[in-house]
């Protein structure tokens, strides 16, 4: 039986003004479990309540009504804490520190001993395509290699739960495809994944489950899978039949009275264009000044029974 690491129950939250008036009903009553292990998706246009519940389970702001649980214990303890890799969506770095710099500072923070931090960094720098980019100050990276900076900085004490807004925000579709990667292979090693994102597309590949919310409120939950079936529908992926098969075979459905909505050749996605043009770029030796293509999840990133 999976073990629940996120339980939210008829949770509220009011926004009041100087006056104690209700100013924003931010939430309205959600329900929210998840489970060990998984990768979960908490989608919702703006203004749906993403924001103030992650920020509820960081223990950074309060509930209005409701229970919620993280890892067994109260938001924002300091058990509780110690267990959370967190990404923001707008994420603030020092700029005058490198980004090997950066880290470490994070793995003080958290509280990593000393005999692991160097190599972790280096570990992690590696993970993110940003090792030759390492004494280069913060400032001076792109968007996206501050988000890679990011997403390190989220797995450096190696949590059990990593909770990643809009973790692709700002990087190139190499980085993208490479975060899925990061996301695929902490679920491979127990971790439990929180995930928000408007990249539906990004959503739906690696995701278990996902949440929508609309108004404060969950409109829709379920698996990936079954929330996105087509009733009624079903797809074959065949070779491509010649013009006298492809006759043939319309007779064939006709007669059973099965109707053919569509049929259309077999195209790869423009993302898999992308890094295929990029990949054999790499392999003629041209060079780049910005992130490398970086690497493997680091050894450290343990599941939750190897931690424990």
């Amino acid at each position: 039986m999976s073990t629940t690491v996120i339980q939210v129950d008829g949770l509220w939250k009011i926004f009041r003004d100087f006056w104690l008036r209700p100013r924003v009903h931010a939430l309205k009553g959600i329900d929210l479990q998840v489970n060990e292990g998984e990768v979960f998706g908490f989608l919702g246009p703006n203004g749906s309540g993403k924001s103030t519940t992650i920020q509820i389970l960081l223990g950074l702001q309060f509930p209005t009504r409701g229970k919620v649980t993280v890892l067994g214990s109260d938001p924002g303890s300091v058990e509780c804490k110690k267990r959370i890799g967190y990404l923001p969506e707008d994420s603030v770095f020092y700029p005058f520190l490198t980004g090997r710099e950066m880290l470490s500072l994070c793995a003080r923070l958290s509280h990593v001993s000393k005999n692991d931090r160097d190599q972790r960094v280096e570990e992690l720098l590696e993970m993110v395509g940003l090792t030759a980019a390492a004494d280069r100050e913060i400032g001076d990276y792109s968007k996206g290699m501050q988000r890679r900076i990011g997403v390190a900085q989220a797995l450096v004490h190696d949590p059990d739960l990593v909770i990643l807004d809009e973790p692709t925000n700002g990087l190139d579709p190499i980085g993208v495809r490479q975060v899925k990667d990061w996301i695929r292979g902490l679920k491979k090693r127990g971790k439990t994944i929180l995930i928000t994102s408007h990249l539906l597309a990004d959503v739906e590949e690696v995701c278990d489950r996902v949440s929508i919310l609309y108004g404060g409120k969950v409109q829709s939950e379920g698996a990936v899978k079954e929330i996105l079936e087509h009733q009624g529908r079903s797809e074959w992926i065949t070779q491509s039949p010649g013009e006298s098969q492809r006759k043939e075979l319309d007779r064939a459905f006709a007669d059973q009275g099965v109707e053919v909505f569509s049929v259309d050749t077999s195209r790869r996605t423009l993302e898999d264009k992308f890094l295929e043009t990029v990949q054999s770029a790499r392999e003629d030796g041209q060079e780049t000044e910005g992130a490398e293509y970086g690497g493997q999840l680091p050894a450290f990133l343990s599941g939750p029974e190897e931690s424990s």
